[in-house]
């Protein structure tokens, strides 16, 4: 199973890679593939391709500031949640995701 997501946040610094970090380690936790694109103040790093995209079974968008290239993610079943609550609560999306797609 793999799932993808964008991470952003005002800053862009911190928190945009505490959210990716935390989703990553919540898979690795689980057996789940994760692949986060982080778009900060270094601007997008690990940008996602289009087959990260076509082999997800879902889109996890981290965001409080727009994202760009959300057009990527048409027709994907997305999860939209706020920075700070991700890094709590990755794990249980984690689990909903397996759950709901495994």
């Amino acid at each position: 199973m793999k799932v993808v997501g964008v991470t952003s946040c005002p800053s862009g610094v911190a928190h945009t890679y505490m959210a990716a970090e935390a989703l990553v380690m919540a898979g690795k936790n689980l057996g789940i593939e994760v692949k986060i694109e982080t778009q900060g103040g270094a601007g997008v790093e690990n940008e996602l391709n289009a087959k990260d995209i076509e082999e997800a079974v879902c889109v996890v968008l981290v965001n409080d500031v727009a994202i760009k290239g959300v057009e990527r993610f048409k027709g994907k079943k997305v999860v939209k949640m706020g920075v700070s609550d991700i890094i709590k609560k990755a794990e249980p999306l984690m689990v909903k995701i397996q759950k709901t797609f495994g």
